[in-house]
């Protein structure tokens, strides 16, 4: 559409084919392959995602914190970007959400589910679910008296405010969500997901209304971790490594989320020390 309108136009249609932003594919933001990874995220496909969650029964999707740690939302950040620049229209879908659908599955584990994200029968989101007798155990048993990774973040997003969420910032989230959820790998569709197309938006976008805030990614936190702890000082070092070696200026940001969990360790130790 954009080659085309550029051939109509009097300017210079290599010219304007340039200056034409790119849209965030699925490839950008889930590990998906073939004809999916290069197609925009439309409006359709996001609303659709949204509407198979929430017919899940008892999964942590909760609307007002913007679709928790489910796939929907970042396809939801993506979709509203694509479409400010042009990329999709409104109501648009992509072929491949068209044709090859977009679901939901849930499989019986010991102790829960696993609920299994799909879009074009590829594999955008997964994560457990614990069964309600597991979860108030959970509850019961957990030490409410220390600061966790989720919170701590959750502090970064109060912190930041309305800064746009940049590179640095997205690293520091991955870093951190691996720690929370003690594995090297994130959730599709998790935090660090979400924080990596909110940096890839923000690179194109040319005003800073039109950019995502650290807050936009990082509030309710808790809620968008698939698993959480209490914030250590290993916890603090990885995530500050991980800032650090993504700024251009090899610094931590002020009230970011390294700040914030290093801050939450120091208070943490404090706590055991005086214990």
């Amino acid at each position: 559409m954009a080659q085309a309108q550029a051939t109509r136009g009097s300017g210079d249609p290599m010219k304007a084919q340039q200056e034409q932003p790119e849209p965030i594919q699925y490839g950008h933001v889930f590990a998906v392959t073939g004809d999916l990874a290069v197609q925009a995220i439309a409006p359709r496909d996001a609303e659709a995602m949204r509407t198979a969650e929430e017919s899940v029964q008892g999964v942590q999707v909760p609307q007002a914190s913007g679709g928790g740690f489910s796939a929907a939302v970042a396809m939801e950040t993506a979709a509203t970007y694509n479409q400010a620049v042009g990329a999709v229209r409104p109501g648009q879908a992509s072929d491949a959400a068209t044709k090859q659908g977009i679901t939901v599955t849930q499989t019986a584990v010991p102790g829960g589910r696993i609920v299994t994200e799909f879009v074009a029968g590829q594999v955008v989101g997964q994560y457990s679910v614990a069964d309600q007798a597991m979860m108030q155990q959970q509850q019961v048993e957990e030490d409410t008296s220390k600061v966790t990774i989720g919170e701590a973040m959750e502090a970064a997003a109060l912190s930041a405010g309305d800064r746009p969420l940049e590179e640095a910032d997205a690293a520091a989230i991955r870093a951190a969500e691996t720690q929370a959820q003690g594995a090297d790998e994130v959730m599709p569709g998790g935090l660090a997901d979400q924080a990596w197309a909110a940096a890839s938006a923000n690179a194109w976008a040319e005003r800073d209304e039109d950019k995502i805030t650290v807050s936009d990614v990082l509030s309710d936190a808790t809620t968008k971790l698939a698993d959480d702890k209490p914030a250590e000082r290993e916890d603090a070092a990885r995530v500050v490594q991980a800032e650090t070696y993504s700024d251009a200026g090899a610094r931590t940001k002020a009230g970011g989320v390294g700040a914030a969990i290093t801050t939450a360790a120091r208070l943490n130790q404090e706590d055991d020390d005086d214990a």
